[in-house]
């Protein structure tokens, strides 16, 4: 909704290094600020010092709302330090997850070297339905409870319930769940509720990761809400692509919350330019994230981050580990670039606080970065741009080093350019992994760059993959906050079919009409008016004997068939018309219909007037 007059709405995307802060003022204007995320020597939170600083230079007035993406979840997951679990597993499977699906990443390797577990404690539930339904064991409540006792009596507060089949059949989930809240648990995190799809393995992870972290993003609501002052109501981007209001916020939810406001803002930015077909390419301090967007957001159902399984759906976003902080390095037989960052403190040499060798400081070795326009404040020096010579330095140091495992000389500035060709391959394969590897021919798309060191490399990328157009937006150093207040309400609502898609269609109508009743009851619990919801259907197709889906809009029966050939000739190459085409799963995403793309004033205007590539 647009802001009132005389109030301010903030948009903010804190990430890894930088928290980037857009504020909508009272008179409608958009104004923007950068700040590292970690900052101690000025301030505790960067997102509330970034809208104290706006509102303190444009003028006090009431805050309306606060759009967030955030990195907590996704940092509480890499260093494992979210909530202590248990699961609670039907008899027979205590060890489903630890075991696994027995997929080798790493064909090869002689150690496999297993993700720790997010779990501390496995509840064996006595109970079993079968595939169709039927109950072979009754739920034991007694030894449930007793059992979760045991468990809430140690301490434990957070709780993951994952029985076979209950993503058809959740009677015994339902009751379990209700015996957890009973007792105390203060987090239940049941499968069919969190992931309602088929595959006791990849549902039983989500419910896990939503058990494990959606306390610590409560807490971090919590402190979020007592830093604003009341009737400010307060959203967060959700890997979908969707915004939720706060209490609404999962763990699930949380792990791409940044990087999708950053689709959302360049498929807007890309729309708004006249590009139909565009390449996501977001290049922030500590990595990369790469999209492809042809008309619509593309989603995968399966994802593993950080060692983990998700199966729910999220945004389709590659991150490769290159971004402006980037430790640059040799081990003596070839250089190195990542995935290591030196994050916001030390940050970059050239940032006077020791840190290390980055890509940051390749471009301004190459004399690609300008320390005269670099515009931010590092360390005690005041406000002193970023230092050339502690650089040159160190890559004489770097190039000595190389020169003696060699033994032939190395020039500083061929070691510079070296790593950031490393870093620019790498990123080039990320994003042919989203398109090329796909069927796409990208030739024929504009480069969408933003993050705050997009536009270095964006030139490189594109011609090492034959791009000819590049975009770069007034706001794509802050493009990933644009987009989360350009971003509507969504949320989504799956089940699992699994039949032959000819003779579907009534069940396929049935199934979508209660997921998107479901769905709407949803969107009105956070304030939607039911007036201002609609709802896409889709669905899941895929040849019978095969595991991997594509999506088509849902629709009568030859139609899909014929979207779904289309897909899978682009694709894969080929389509086989002798296998049934089975409906996998439907899902409905409910959208709040928002008026924020005709709200929106014009983004600051350009300092220079280059014309656009």
């Amino acid at each position: 909704m647009p802001t009132p007059p005389g109030s301010w709405e903030f948009w903010i995307d804190r990430g890894g290094t930088f928290t980037d802060v857009i504020g909508r003022t009272p008179a409608g204007e958009l104004v923007t600020l950068k700040l590292l995320s970690e900052n101690p020597e000025q301030y505790a939170d960067a997102a509330s010092a970034g809208m104290d600083a706006l509102i303190e230079r444009h003028g006090e007035a009431p805050v309306l709302a606060v759009r967030m993406g955030t990195t907590v979840g996704t940092n509480a997951l890499l260093e494992r330090k979210g909530e202590p679990t248990v699961l609670a597993i039907t008899a027979g499977h205590k060890d489903a997850l630890r075991i696994g699906t027995q997929n080798r990443p790493n064909l090869f390797a002689l150690e496999i070297v297993l993700p720790e577990l997010l779990y501390s404690r496995v509840i064996e539930i006595a109970e079993r339905m079968t595939a169709e339904g039927n109950i072979i064991r009754p739920l034991d409540e007694a030894a449930a409870c007793a059992a979760l006792e045991d468990a809430f009596d140690e301490g434990y507060r957070a709780v993951a319930i994952a029985l076979m089949h209950s993503y058809r059949y959740p009677a015994h989930e339902k009751r379990l769940a209700a015996i957890a809240r009973e007792i105390g648990f203060t987090q239940v995190s049941a499968s069919h509720e969190v992931s309602g799809l088929i595959k006791l393995i990849g549902r039983g992870d989500t419910a896990v990761v939503d058990a494990y972290l959606s306390p610590v993003l409560r807490r971090y609501v919590d402190r979020t809400r007592a830093r604003l002052k009341s009737g400010t109501r307060l959203f967060f981007m959700q890997s979908s692509g969707g915004l939720a209001e706060a209490d609404a916020f999962r763990g699930k939810d949380a792990i791409l919350s940044g990087p999708a406001g950053g689709v959302v803002g360049m498929a807007a930015a890309a729309r708004a330019a006249g590009f139909d077909r565009v390449i996501g390419f977001d290049m922030g301090g500590t990595s990369t994230d790469v999209s492809h967007f042809a008309g619509r957001y593309e989603r995968t159902l399966e994802t593993t981050i950080a060692g983990v399984r998700l199966r729910m759906p999220m945004l389709d976003i590659r991150t490769v580990a290159a971004g402006g902080g980037s430790i640059c390095r040799s081990d003596g037989m070839r250089l190195r670039v990542g995935p290591e960052s030196a994050g916001a403190v030390p940050g970059p040499a050239c940032y006077r606080r020791g840190g290390p060798l980055t890509v940051t400081d390749c471009n301004l070795m190459l004399g690609r970065l300008q320390p005269e326009f670099f515009p931010h404040v590092f360390g005690p020096g005041g406000d002193e741009p970023v230092d050339r010579d502690i650089v040159v330095e160190r890559f004489k140091v770097l190039a000595a080093e190389i020169a003696a495992a060699i033994g032939k000389p190395a020039a500083p500035e061929e070691i510079a350019e070296g790593c950031l060709l490393i870093a620019v391959e790498n990123m080039a394969r990320a994003i042919k992994q989203v398109s090329i590897e796909r069927g796409h021919d990208v030739t024929g798309y504009v480069l969408n760059a933003f993050g705050g060191a997009a536009g270095l490399h964006a030139s490189l990328v594109a011609d090492r993959l034959g791009i000819s157009r590049v975009m770069i937006h007034p706001l794509a150093g802050l493009l990933s906050a644009y987009g989360i207040g350009l971003a509507e309400m969504r949320l989504m609502r799956q089940q699992t079919i699994n039949v032959a898609l000819d003779g579907a269609e009534s069940r396929l109508r049935q199934t979508t009409d209660t997921l998107a009743a479901d769905a709407r009851r949803a969107l009105e619990a956070q304030g939607v008016p039911s007036d201002h919801i609609e709802t896409l259907p889709t669905v899941e197709l895929r040849y019978d004997g095969v595991d991997s889906t594509l999506t088509v809009a849902l629709g009568i029966p030859d139609a899909m068939r014929a979207a779904f050939e289309s897909l899978h000739r682009a694709r894969f190459g080929f389509i086989n018309e002798d296998k049934p085409i089975i409906a996998d799963t439907v899902s409905v995403e409910a959208i709040s219909a928002s008026s924020a793309l005709t709200q929106m004033p014009p983004p600051p205007p350009l300092c220079g007037t280059a014309p656009p590539l």
